[in-house]
């Protein structure tokens, strides 16, 4: 029996492909316009079609062409599109030119046929004048033929099984006529918090504990891997992200990985006056100068965001201080605050490694969503026997430029690239990918 189809928009890393997957989907076709997310989404689902675009000129026949599924039924388009703009009085918020991509992101719902769809996206939307363009988005699924659960719900990820307090709005409908999907109730609690129905939520030190210290590698100060027998005793949490109980895959494909081996860990250069600084910094509260704050051992992180491209200023994401280390957290260990398991790679920068993180949804609570949606179809959720290989590493070390010319699209983002140039590796990926498209093409017709 086939698994029910999902499509990703606005996919980033892959968050939310990741909980759609293990929840038991087969997640098809993925839009992305950022190549270096594109990339590394491409390299994490290599089964996966990438489409490096915007959706703003993308066609339904397009997302099935290259996704290969033909007429067959989609059950779940999903995404988060960023809404930036509302109108004055007297204007729908929908028809500012800035909020384009949510109206894109309903026609492509409609125009796929998708029985189900899941939006989500800032909590902000839920307040103030923003809640007008919340029932104007209502109103526009329902004017194409969907339902939608009015009672829409912002969902915390450390009330899901995920050591940080982040709050995102989900908002689900189906088809007319179709069962609506409920939400997931919450599953843990945050820690120092009565909920004598459910334990509490994972905690920092569950999810960091076992990790090397990655400062203890001075290759890491070159690159972002390195295989290790350092690991500590693992708690449950990290087990499962260690994928070393069935749990951890879900019911998503498993993919072949080294788990001895520590990914997505290049090392941040501090100076001892920073170091000191972070020394003198509690758990749990901000350091005066950087603003950072500092994980709690016994508690959960802050929400963990995305920094910006240059465009935009190029501000790094600002990485909690370990609570251990009188350092910043690497991408290994903000995945893993995240609910990212650790053959999960990201590309091999901090700065683009943590926007891919801080810009995705928990996996776990995605998956919780996803969940949902399945139970709302009346599938079961069937587990894959098959094992995939993941993408080629190249991939995950592409500059902006160099994923550009990887995907053959403009540079349409802000770059922040010190590398210039491509590699005779990387190269040869670019024009294996081209051919290897060609053929599928040519394969198709």
């Amino acid at each position: 029996m086939s698994r029910p189809i999902g499509i990703d928009l606005f996919a980033g890393a892959g968050g939310l492909s990741l909980g759609f997957e293990q929840a038991g989907f087969d997640v098809v076709a993925a839009v992305e316009i950022d190549p270096v997310h594109a990339a590394v989404h491409k390299f994490n689902f290599p089964r996966c079609a990438v489409l490096p675009r915007s959706v703003c000129d993308l066609s339904a026949a397009d997302i099935r062409a290259a996704a290969g599924i033909g007429d067959r039924k989609v059950s779940v388009v999903f995404g988060g599109a960023p809404c930036q703009g509302f109108s004055l009085i007297g204007k729908r918020a929908l028809d500012d030119p800035r909020n384009l991509l949510v109206r894109d992101f309903v026609r492509l719902v409609d125009a796929l046929g998708a029985d189900y769809f899941v939006f989500e996206n800032v909590k902000g939307l839920t307040v103030g004048k923003h809640r007008r363009f919340l029932a104007e988005l209502m109103d526009e699924f329902a004017a194409n033929g969907y339902a939608v659960r009015e009672e829409w719900r912002v969902l915390n990820a450390c009330e899901y099984g995920v050591p940080q307090d982040r709050e995102r709005l989900f908002l689900m409908g189906a088809k007319r006529g179709l069962p609506l999907p409920e939400y997931p109730q919450a599953t843990t609690s945050r820690p120092g918090t009565a909920a004598a129905d459910r334990p509490p939520a994972p905690t920092c030190r569950d999810a960091l504990s076992d990790l090397p210290d990655a400062d203890t590698f001075a290759s890491l100060l070159t690159c972002d891997s390195v295989t290790t027998k350092r690991w500590g005793k693992p708690s449950d949490y990290a087990k499962r992200l260690r994928c070393m109980t069935l749990d951890g895959w879900g019911y998503g494909y498993r993919r072949e990985w080294s788990p001895d081996r520590l990914t997505s860990s290049m090392r941040t250069e501090h100076s001892a006056i920073t170091r000191r600084r972070f020394s003198e910094t509690a758990p749990g509260d901000v350091e005066p100068i950087s603003r950072f704050f500092r994980l709690p051992p016994g508690g959960v992180s802050n929400t963990l965001r995305a920094g910006t491209d240059s465009a935009r200023g190029a501000f790094t994401s600002p990485r909690p201080i370990h609570y251990r280390w009188n350092r910043c957290v690497t991408v290994r260990e903000m995945a893993r605050l995240h609910g990212f398991p650790d053959w999960f790679r990201f590309n091999e920068t901090k700065w683009h490694g943590a926007r891919q993180i801080g810009n995705a949804v928990p996996p776990p609570l995605g998956r919780a969503v996803a969940s949902q949606i399945m139970k709302a179809i009346g599938a079961r959720p069937t587990q894959p026997h098959e094992v995939l290989a993941l993408g080629d590493p190249v991939l995950l070390s592409m500059g902006m430029v160099e994923a550009a010319e990887f995907w053959g699209v403009p540079v349409a983002i802000g770059k922040r690239d010190r590398k210039s140039g491509v590699t005779k590796r990387k190269q040869e990926v670019i024009e294996l990918q081209r051919s290897a498209d060609a053929l599928f093409s040519a394969a198709a017709l």
